[in-house]
């Protein structure tokens, strides 16, 4: 049973999806401080007020807190626009040049120009409409 286990454990995607949950738990960090320490007291200056401040309350009613509800939301903007824009943009790009540079294989079929049936590259006669195929690659001449 524990051997069971650990090769469970030790499978590629269960470490990498470990690695991925620990970095992003971490980089949620760095950009929750970057909103709260960094965005939200400027987006506060340029507007002449605080997010914390901001709240509801009337009567014996509870306090509602928008304003931190408004952290939030900016926070979540940021954390998305920084995960695009440092991650999901260069791994697109760089996944194009590979695509780009990938050798482009021979193609497999080729259509029937009687019926426009897709068929094996090779083949002599069409299998759907029992056509003779012409010979490719041969130029035909015209005296």
């Amino acid at each position: 049973m524990f051997k069971e286990f650990r090769t469970f454990v030790l499978r590629g995607n269960v470490v990498d999806l470990a690695v991925g949950v620990i970095i992003g738990t971490a980089f949620n960090a760095v950009v929750q401080a970057l909103v709260k320490d960094v965005f939200t007291p400027a987006i506060g200056l340029v507007f002449n007020f605080k997010f914390a401040g901001l709240d509801y309350h009337k009567g014996s009613a509870p306090y509602i807190f928008f304003g931190d509800f408004l952290n939030t939301v900016v926070s979540f903007i940021i954390v998305a626009a920084v995960v695009f824009f440092i991650v999901v943009k260069p791994l697109n790009m760089l996944a194009a040049r590979q695509a780009a540079k990938a050798p482009v294989a021979d193609p497999t079929t080729k259509t029937c120009p009687f019926c426009i049936s897709e068929i094996a590259i090779a083949a002599v006669r069409c299998g759907y409409c029992t056509s003779e195929l012409p010979e490719s690659g041969t130029a035909s001449s015209t005296s």
